[in-house]
């Protein structure tokens, strides 16, 4: 999974390219955990090109969300692939990862 990041006025989006598995779920965790501890707690996390997520990689998007959340900030999903949406779904995760339709739209005007 490639990761990267960029501040965008209010909040920060994090890029995530690849599958989001059990391989991939601690180094998302770790790299949205550096980004907030910089100083980021408002984080967007792009999933354009995540077309694949498992059990790991929701417990990872969650971890991050405590992180950020801990912080006193939170944190958002755009762009959800079909797979994802329907992991989300399925386990009612979806009820606490709101997902957007795009990382300008996650935050909105706040």
């Amino acid at each position: 999974m490639e990761l990267s990041h960029q501040a965008r006025g209010s909040y920060t989006e994090v890029t995530a390219n690849g599958r989001l598995n059990m391989v991939s779920a601690p180094t998302l965790r770790a790299y949205v955990g550096e980004v907030v501890a910089s100083g980021s707690n408002r984080i967007v996390v792009n999933l354009a090109q995540t077309t694949f997520m498992d059990s790991s990689g929701l417990g990872a998007l969650i971890g991050c969300l405590k992180a950020a959340r801990q912080a006193g900030g939170d944190l958002r999903i755009a762009a959800v692939q079909p797979q994802v949406k329907m992991v989300l779904e399925l386990t009612s995760m979806d009820r606490v990862l709101t997902s957007y339709s795009s990382t300008e739209e996650a935050f909105g005007n706040e």
